[in-house]
């Protein structure tokens, strides 16, 4: 439905939510200690999406994008957070946008439309009014595929 009402194309993965690193280890191949001590525990709860290799049996293929890996962050937001818990699973978390709009960081900015067409907003502000940064873990060396957020300089071979 997520991919329904954002227009989203069913081969790009959507990033997915969690409230602990533990939750993301439940739907990730093993995170690497490196990953956890340089990234993870530094910049969690934040702007920073991690993406690992998933365990295929527990990601749907639609959230991979088809792919093998999976996009993991823990949002810096209470009511999120809650959600996350309240659900015990992970919760997607794409940009609140149609697919190809800019991104809003205010209740204010979102598209009418879109707030139509789904079932709840949790009304608030993006604090860093920025994307995540999104960096790949699952090769070596890491990649920053986004810069956002969270500025990183890497040297991992």
């Amino acid at each position: 439905r997520l991919f329904e009402i954002r227009k989203r194309p069913s081969t790009q993965a959507t990033p997915v939510l969690v409230n602990s690193i533990e939750m993301a280890q439940e739907y990730c191949e093993s995170i690497d200690s490196e990953v956890i001590e340089r990234l993870v525990k530094p910049y969690w709860p934040g702007g920073l999406t991690v993406v690992l290799q998933s365990t295929i049996e527990k990601v749907p293929r639609l959230v991979r994008g088809g792919g093998d890996t999976i996009g993991v962050r823990m949002p810096n937001h209470s009511t999120t957070l809650e959600i996350i818990k309240g659900v015990g699973v992970p919760i997607l978390g794409p940009s609140a946008n149609f697919h190809g709009e800019p991104t809003p960081y205010r209740f204010r900015d979102l598209n009418k439309e879109l707030v139509r067409l789904v079932d709840y907003v949790v009304k608030g502000e993006c604090n860093l009014k920025s994307a995540s940064t999104v960096i790949d873990c699952s090769v070596k060396p890491w990649n920053i595929i986004r810069e956002g957020a969270i500025k990183l300089t890497i040297n991992n071979e």
